[in-house]
């Protein structure tokens, strides 16, 4: 049997969103006052879906994605390029959405401010419905 390993590579959202601005990796100051990870792990439990766009968002990309879908009887070369570059464009604004997110998150940080853990712990439910919906399918 083959083994899979994964080359994680210090990756970030805004590295996706972004790729024109080159980073240097910046340590995070970790903020050793707050709560125990039990406390904070255990309400990530239950798994709800987070929404991932504002409605109009999300009711413009489903447009679009109607237009692709109907255009691929009369054009279906031109549906597919039009389908990968929807697909291209949904997966940036996600990683744009999370870039920022962490953007926000890191100058409290930088400041001094203390991010809650309440503010921490709805990020890490952000990202893991999202991830959770990536591996479903």
């Amino acid at each position: 049997m083959s083994e899979l390993l994964l080359n994680d590579e210090k990756l970030t959202t805004a590295d996706i969103a972004h790729p024109e601005i080159a980073r240097e990796p910046q340590p995070t100051a970790i903020d050793h006052t707050l709560q125990p990870a039990q406390a904070v792990a255990a309400p990530l439990t239950t798994r709800e879906a987070t929404p991932l766009f504002p409605d109009d968002e999300l009711h413009n990309f489903r447009a679009r994605w109607d237009q692709v879908q109907t255009s691929f009887v009369d054009e279906p070369r031109q549906a597919v390029e039009q389908a990968d570059s929807l697909v291209a464009n949904v997966v940036k604004r996600i990683a744009e959405q999370f870039s920022t997110e962490r953007a926000q998150l890191e100058a409290q940080w930088d400041s001094g401010d203390n991010v809650s853990t309440e503010d921490l712990r709805q990020a890490l439910r952000r990202y893991r419905s999202f991830f959770d919906r990536l591996l479903a399918f």
